[in-house]
């Protein structure tokens, strides 16, 4: 495995170790994925938001933001984000600031969903876009501003002259967000989602350049690491993949071998520009529905660990797992170099104060699954107890 130069040296690799990430001096290794929460009502955070966000906040720990929408295009939920608009941006700036207030750093993900999206939350009631035209299968379906599901609609593919403008889009909301005040962004490429759908050969079926050899299938994912670097510096800059997940039917005949090629651009891009990316995220395979097909000679769980460490060696520069990982799978992680950070989900949505939590290996609340999609400002969302200890974090 690589020598991480931005590992902090002579500090023994624990959850609670410091980590020199880039630019960024992190104080633990306990990072807030993105998490979709629908209570950003017609797409303008609220300022629930910023205080569900600073609760979750600790001085020297890393927030990814929920995925922040690109465009009108970009959509798949009710009450989703964007940071595509100056009120977006201005919304936004308010509850960043209130995460820096409390030491923190601070994250945007960059999202658009793509196929995964229905007419209701298109402009016009168009069709979504994708790489392809082929629908999801009903395995899956979308959840309706009214609180209802239904099946994904057949999504239009991209021509490939439009996809330059899908790129512009990722450009200028990495500005947006900076100048929103985040400190970074993260693209999400990952879980079926727009930069997947090129990404995966179970889903893109394209005869452009963007579709067929492993060069063509990373091309859009390339340009728009390479426009959002250019803009605001690739030290501002993560990559969220999940090469072997078949979250909306995001499915590839070899995920590893996707996994590496797109970890060998990434690291080809970061030479060019003579500094790193910010981090890679990767999911971790025990998220996807169905690991013997995604997976296929990679089904098991040693075989699991192994696909996650040989992307980890592959990759030169700060990694990021997520993906059902406890407090002790975590520091377990941590411990034998498999990644450099861990990314929680559900536990930081039930306890705003998890990083002191896992420091006392005290009780975690309990999540409530009813509660994750609602637009309440309160319920399931800003109520959750902390510990009655004052936090030292």
């Amino acid at each position: 495995m690589p020598e991480k130069e931005n590992s902090t040296q002579g500090e023994d690799n624990t959850m609670f170790s410091p980590y020199r990430m880039g630019n960024f001096n992190l104080s633990h290794r306990v990072v807030m994925a993105p998490l979709t929460r629908c209570r950003a009502l017609e797409g303008i955070p609220q300022p629930a938001m910023r205080e569900h966000y600073s609760q979750r906040a600790t001085r020297g720990g890393l927030l990814i933001s929920e995925g922040a929408t690109i465009s009108p295009t970009s959509a798949g939920v009710p009450h989703a984000p964007g940071i595509y608009t100056e009120e977006h941006v201005e919304a936004w700036r308010n509850i960043v600031d209130a995460v820096h207030a409390k030491g923190s750093i601070f994250f945007c993900q960059l999202w658009h969903v793509g196929r995964a999206s229905h007419s209701v939350y298109q402009p016009g009631g168009a069709e979504p876009i994708s790489s392809t035209s082929k629908r999801l299968s009903d395995r899956s379906k979308v959840l309706l501003p009214n609180g209802t599901y239904d099946f994904y609609p057949q999504p239009r593919q991209l021509s490939t002259s439009e996809i330059p403008e899908i790129v512009e889009h990722y450009r200028q909301c990495a500005i947006n967000a900076i100048r929103a005040g985040f400190d970074g962004i993260e693209i999400h490429s990952a879980h079926g989602y727009l930069i997947d759908q090129f990404l995966k050969d179970g889903i893109n079926d394209r005869t452009d350049e963007y579709g067929g050899s492993y060069e063509n299938r990373c091309r859009f994912l390339l340009q728009v690491v390479q426009a959002v670097a250019s803009a605001i510096g690739p030290e501002r800059v993560a990559v969220r993949i999940s090469p072997a997940i078949d979250h909306l039917d995001a499915t590839d005949s070899d995920p590893l071998c996707l996994a590496l090629e797109v970890v060998e651009r990434l690291n080809n891009l970061q030479k060019q520009h003579g500094s790193k990316l910010s981090y890679l995220h990767v999911t971790h395979p025990r998220y996807s529905h169905n690991t013997n097909i995604q997976l296929g000679q990679h089904s098991t769980e040693v075989e699991q660990v192994k696909l996650l460490k040989t992307i980890r060696k592959a990759y030169d520069g700060t990694f990021m797992s997520s993906g059902g990982f406890t407090r002790d799978s975590g520091m377990k992680a941590i411990a034998e170099g498999e990644t450099d950070l861990v990314s929680y989900g559900r536990y930081f949505i039930a306890n705003p104060d998890l990083v002191l939590r896992f420091k006392r290996n005290a009780d975690l609340n309990d999540y409530n699954r009813m509660t994750f999609y609602t637009h309440d400002p309160v319920i399931g969302y800003t109520d959750y107890p902390f510990l009655d200890e004052p936090s030292e974090t």
